[in-house]
């Protein structure tokens, strides 16, 4: 049985850079000033780790009451924003929602996600696509600062939901960002690199994803690694 973890940013889904609009409000909510995001590097990390920086950048500590206050602020905007045009690509990434539909179908893969969304981000970013239905649990950006915890948590929720008993040995972890790859390779899980984020195909594979793929509109081939 594969445990198959999909991140969501850049892999499953773009959403206009309605994240950062609302994660940028819940800041300046909190600090009240302009642009409170601005250099801080957002790809592929965790909500957590995103918002730390963000008030450290401007002298604040991040407290667990701090985290929480900023956590409700941005999912409330997240469920503002999503509902924008926004900028950029807003939308499903080429071949995943076939892909899900056959992965959901067959008996020995089960799916999850890694994600640095917290839970209810995620929620807010796959429902609006209609992909919330097809992973039944995972690891988010609330579990841990730091994206490398994440595949043990989602290993350890899949048993929990019933829906796989393996090793990080069975697991693959698919997502867009150099993170997502050493995530997968500090616990032995296998990554799998798809360049619809903002990294190419070549930086996936320097950051030491063997298997790295354009994009997913091709599913036979990324099927043929179940076999």
């Amino acid at each position: 049985m594969y445990l198959i973890l999909f991140d969501i940013d850049g892999t499953l889904c773009l959403t206009g850079r309605a994240g950062w609009r609302a994660m940028n409000r819940a800041c300046q909510d909190v600090l009240a000033t302009d642009d409170p995001m601005a250099s801080v590097e957002f790809a592929g990390r965790t909500d957590w780790s995103i918002l730390r920086d963000v008030m450290a950048k401007h002298g604040r500590s991040l407290d667990a009451g701090m985290l929480t206050d900023l956590r409700d602020r941005y999912v409330r905007h997240l469920g503002e924003e999503i509902e924008q045009p926004g900028t950029g690509v807003k939308d499903v990434m080429p071949g995943i929602r076939p892909l899900l539909e056959t992965l959901q179908q067959r008996e020995d893969v089960a799916l999850a996600l890694l994600t640095g969304n917290f839970i209810e981000g995620a929620r807010i970013k796959l429902e609006y696509f209609d992909l919330w239905k097809y992973f039944p649990c995972g690891a988010f950006g609330g579990d841990s600062a730091n994206r490398n915890d994440l595949v043990p948590v989602a290993l350890t929720r899949a048993r929990e939901c019933g829906i796989v008993n393996g090793q990080p040995s069975q697991v693959l972890v698919v997502g867009d960002t150099p993170n997502d790859v050493e995530c997968a390779l500090v616990v032995g899980a296998t990554p799998v690199g798809v360049a619809t984020g903002g990294y190419s195909v070549d930086d996936l594979r320097a950051a030491g994803a063997e298997i790295v793929y354009q994009d997913l509109s091709e599913n036979d081939a990324f099927l043929r690694l179940l076999r």
